[in-house]
């Protein structure tokens, strides 16, 4: 049976689009809504050029009540019955009441080799330790932050002169293959973990 998945995105949605593009064919899921906290993300429009439905639920409207916030969510996103929920890009951090519902259908994608660098500014953390390797890793969503069993991770190399800017201008590609690769696997019910092989150049 195909498995239905939501994509959750905050701004520009280029992992929701690499996402939505690998669930074609003979793939065991497909999109079946891209929903924002943000009503002037721009991926909202690309979801549309794409044929998928779009909803919003504003973070702004609930003046800083999580409770209601994630109310609102679940409920906006249950109309939609997703088996999947991909975090691509969505930046607010969901309590433990809201993963709980999803414990076991939900991923994320993060731009650092997990464990290491939870959080924010993980590139600009990878250089400030010396890192020589760098990456991005999907893993299953838990109540703490960046946390949960990995599923996925792609690594590059950290070049003489790289600035955070470019450690995420050469991960953001390979986090477009990735993120899907992972999908495929999970929606088939296979949790073993993905492992690209390192790009050590510039493409």
């Amino acid at each position: 049976m195909t498995k239905r998945v939501a994509i959750l995105i905050s701004g520009g949605g280029s992992n929701m689009v690499a996402l939505a593009h690998s669930m074609v064919g003979y793939h065991p899921a497909r999109p079946v809504v891209v929903l924002s906290n943000n009503p002037d993300a721009d991926g909202l429009a690309k979801a549309r050029d794409l044929g998928i439905a779009t909803a919003v639920v504003d973070h702004n409207e609930f003046n800083g009540d999580r409770s209601a916030f994630e109310g609102i969510l679940h409920a906006t996103l249950e109309r939609f019955s997703p088996d999947i929920i991909c975090l691509a890009g969505f930046m607010r951090i969901l309590t433990s009441g809201f993963t709980a519902r999803y414990a076991g259908r939900m991923l994320n994608i993060h731009p650092s080799l997990l464990p290491k660098y939870k959080g924010l500014h993980t590139h600009a953390r990878a250089l400030e330790a010396g890192d020589t390797e760098h990456g991005c890793s999907v893993h299953e969503v838990t109540a703490a932050l960046d946390d949960g069993p990995i599923l996925g991770q792609a690594r590059i190399a950290v070049l003489a002169g790289d600035t955070p800017e470019s450690l995420a201008t050469r991960l953001l590609p390979r986090e477009h293959e990735l993120y899907p690769a992972v999908l495929r696997r999970f929606a088939a019910q296979n949790r073993h973990a993905v492992h690209l092989p390192i790009t050590r150049s510039i493409p």
